[in-house]
């Protein structure tokens, strides 16, 4: 028996249909961590840090918001949906890591949790960009769901 929702039964790509699903509050945090060498988190002060491209946070935030918004065009098997809600948070941790939070939220018959990814990872990258002129040894380590809730099972990354 085939467990992945993505395939029909003749092994090939398919869309799954939701359309018997029921219609709730669904919500996906996910979250991206991005790893600076010390010369490049130098230039970080207070919330933020100006780049020659712009306020590096700022940009990324906006980014991600516009990549979850357009999830369904690049992900060939995901819905498209309207977000209800989409937040990013990034803030620097006690390793002195770049941390990108994304939640979203919809009130549909499937989930976001494509959009939290797609949001943080895309906000990640943008950081990259935003700061690759001061050192190419910044790393993307990880993007990993951390919470989804209003689907056939919640999840929480402990």
């Amino acid at each position: 028996m085939n467990n992945l929702n993505h395939i029909n039964e003749k092994g090939q790509p398919a869309m799954v249909d939701v359309s018997e699903k029921a219609v709730t509050l669904r919500t996906a945090t996910a979250r991206s961590i991005v790893s600076m060498p010390a010369e490049v988190m130098a230039h970080f002060t207070g919330t933020d840090f100006q780049s020659k491209k712009g306020p590096v946070f700022q940009t990324a935030i906006i980014a991600g918001i516009m990549a979850a918004k357009k999830t369904g065009e690049l992900i060939p098997l995901c819905h498209p949906l309207g977000l209800d809600n989409c937040k990013i948070d990034i803030h620097i941790n006690e390793q002195n890591e770049v941390v990108i939070d994304c939640t979203s939220s919809i009130t549909a018959k499937t989930g976001i949790e494509l959009e939290a990814l797609v949001g943080a990872s895309i906000a990640a990258l943008t950081v990259y960009d935003m700061c690759k002129a001061l050192s190419h040894d910044i790393v993307i380590r990880e993007t990993k769901l951390m919470e989804k809730t209003g689907g056939k099972r919640d999840f929480k990354r402990g």
